[in-house]
């Protein structure tokens, strides 16, 4: 085994995976800088969320390595795995799956309760998150009195709330109008930045990738190219390709 770059905080090499004997990924290899929004693009079907989810060590891989800065992910047991989770990374789905019995920032504050923190601390950060998505209003209902487009909210709340070094967006903003989209997605880069947190964004929404720094692109579960966007000063602000209101 090959250790990956120092400033790669997610490194992949050679991944092959099989769902029910066909290929969902052929030899897919990639890096992900510390700090960086990845975009991972491609058709439904192409191995995104495959990929995704080996990378967060949600599936074991066939063939191949997965290394988290200088952890090896393809060679820990599955509660290795379950801690790396729990203390590192953040996931959303395209689909809020939110424990009914929970109000929405007792959703929100999950991920750190489940980590040791304090109930005032952990509902505090919920708080926060919540407000800063325009929701702060709703912190007491349960999921069932939520909109669609709150409850896709409340989960991105919980994805940035413990600060995970590295964020998986699997189609993060699918169930959600365009308005709703641009905001959550503006709120969820804006946040990665400040942050400093990694961010794995699969989409297959060329407006969506654009917010990205880089993005790789699958197709039938092989990557096919990269593609590098411009940098941006401050001055210049989002290229114009970015989604506004």
């Amino acid at each position: 085994m090959v250790a990956p770059p120092d400033n790669d905080v997610l490194w992949a090499r050679a991944l092959h995976v099989k769902h029910d004997g066909s290929p969902a990924l052929s030899g897919v290899s990639l890096g992900v800088r510390e700090g960086e929004i990845l975009a991972v693009g491609g058709p439904r079907g192409s191995g995104k969320t495959t990929l995704l989810r080996c990378l967060s060590g949600q599936l074991p891989t066939g063939q191949g390595e997965v290394w988290f800065n200088s952890t090896p992910v393809h060679t820990m047991g599955q509660l290795a795995r379950e801690r790396l989770r729990r203390n590192h990374f953040g996931w959303i789905d395209p689909v809020p799956v939110l424990v009914p019995e929970l109000n929405a920032w007792e959703n929100a504050a999950l991920p750190l309760m489940l980590r040791g923190c304090g109930r005032r601390a952990a509902k505090t950060a919920a708080l926060e998150w919540l407000e800063r998505l325009d929701i702060g209003g709703c912190a007491r209902k349960r999921p069932h009195a939520l909109l669609q487009a709150e409850r896709q909210r409340v989960a991105v709340a919980r994805a940035l709330v413990p600060a995970p070094t590295v964020l998986f967006a699997d189609e993060p903003t699918a169930s959600l109008h365009r308005a709703d989209r641009a905001h959550v997605l503006r709120t969820l880069t804006t946040a990665a930045r400040s942050h400093g947190i990694t961010v794995i964004l699969a989409t297959h929404d060329a407006e969506t990738a654009a917010l990205a720094d880089r993005t790789v692109s699958l197709l039938d579960g092989r990557r096919v190219n990269t593609v590098h966007l411009p940098p941006v000063t401050e001055t210049e602000g989002r290229p114009a390709c970015s989604l506004s209101v």
